[in-house]
C-alpha cells in the first residue's frame, strides 16, 4: 500500500485569493480624469473571473476598504457554483453608500486625511484565512492582494505592522498593486516581509495585463517564474506620539515603542526613561 500523499501536494495549485479593493472616494475623485473607478472595476472583475476559471477549486473573497469601514462584498464559495464576480457590484455600491454616510456623520476620522482603513481590511482578511486553516488539513493556499491607491495613514502604523507580522507567522504572502501616484511604504514593507510581490503599474489602462501576468499565478507556480523584485523598500516607521513618519527616533527598550522626541515615560508600557545623551559635534570632530 502506497503512503498517503501530503496535503500540500494536493492543494499546491489551489488558491484562496483575498482581494482588498480601495473604495476611498477622495482618492478616486483625484485621479478620475486619468483613470475612473468604473474602469478600474472592469479590469478587476475580468481578473477575478480569470482566477476562478484557472481552477474550479479556486476561491476568491473580496473586501472593500473605505475611509471609515471595511467589509466583505464577495465570496465565491457562497451561493451557486457558477457565481461570477459581477455579483459583487450591488454589495459594493451599498457598502460605498454606508461608508459615505459614516464619513458625513464623523468627519474627524482617526486614520489620517485621505487614507483608507487598510488595517481593518487586512485584519478581516487574516481572520477569514485563520478560519480556513482550522476547517481541516486540506485547504487552498491563501494569499492577500491589496489593490490600493490612497496615501498611507500614519495613525494605522501599529495595526498594519501587527497584521504584517501575523501574516508572516501564518506564511501568508501579501501582494500589493499600488494604483496611486505615490508609492506606499506600508505595502512595500508588507510585501517584503511576507514574501509577496509589490508592483506599481506604469500604465493603468493595461491594469488587467499587470494583474494577469503578475498576480494570477498560484504560490507553487511562482517558484518557476521571474516576478518583479523590490527595487527599494521604505523601512521608515511612524512615531507612537504624533503618528509622523520619522528617519530617527527614540525606542523603548521594553516594548519597542517609537517616539520622535525623548519622553520621560513610555506612553505604551509605562517604563521610565533616563536622560537622553546628546552628542557634541565639536567633540566628535576633535577625536
Amino acid at each position: 500500500m502506497s503512503p498517503p500523499v501530503p496535503s500540500k501536494i494536493l492543494t499546491d495549485d489551489v488558491s484562496l485569493l483575498m482581494v482588498l479593493i480601495d473604495t476611498n472616494p477622495h482618492f478616486w475623485s483625484s485621479i478620475k480624469p486619468h483613470f475612473s473607478f468604473s474602469k478600474f472595476l472592469s479590469h478587476v472583475l475580468a481578473f477575478l473571473n480569470s482566477i476562478l476559471l484557472l481552477n474550479q477549486l479556486n476561491q476568491v473573497v473580496v473586501l472593500a476598504t473605505g475611509i471609515n469601514s471595511c467589509g466583505y462584498v464577495f465570496d465565491s464559495s457562497s451561493g451557486s457554483v457558477s457565481q461570477r464576480a459581477e455579483s459583487l457590484l450591488p454589495k459594493l455600491e451599498e457598502f460605498a453608500e454606508n461608508d459615505e454616510s459614516l464619513s458625513e456623520r464623523d468627519d474627524d476620522s482617526g486614520n489620517g486625511v485621505g487614507s483608507s482603513l487598510l488595517s481593518g481590511s487586512l485584519s478581516m482578511a487574516l481572520c477569514y484565512i485563520q478560519r480556513v486553516f482550522r476547517s481541516g488539513p486540506l485547504h487552498p493556499q491563501p494569499r492577500i492582494l491589496c489593490l490600493h491607491g490612497s496615501p498611507d495613514g500614519p495613525g494605522q502604523y501599529v495595526a498594519i505592522m501587527n497584521s504584517i507580522f501575523s501574516a508572516q507567522r501564518s506564511m501568508v504572502p501579501i501582494d500589493s498593486c499600488v494604483i496611486g501616484i505615490q508609492h506606499s511604504a506600508f505595502l512595500q514593507q508588507a510585501s517584503y516581509i511576507t514574501g509577496g510581490v509589490y508592483l506599481k503599474p506604469q500604465q493603468l489602462d493595461g491594469l488587467f495585463q499587470y494583474l494577469a501576468t503578475v498576480f494570477a499565478t498560484d504560490l507553487h507556480s511562482r517558484n518557476f517564474l521571474r516576478l518583479p523584485k523590490p527595487v527599494g523598500v521604505d523601512f521608515r516607521a511612524s512615531c507612537f506620539c504624533h503618528k509622523n513618519t520619522i528617519d530617527m527616533g527614540f525606542i523603548c527598550s521594553v516594548c519597542l515603542s517609537i517616539f520622535c522626541k525623548h519622553q520621560k515615560k513610555c506612553s505604551t508600557c509605562g517604563s521610565t526613561f533616563g536622560q537622553a545623551k546628546t552628542l557634541d559635534p565639536s567633540a566628535s570632530q576633535q577625536r
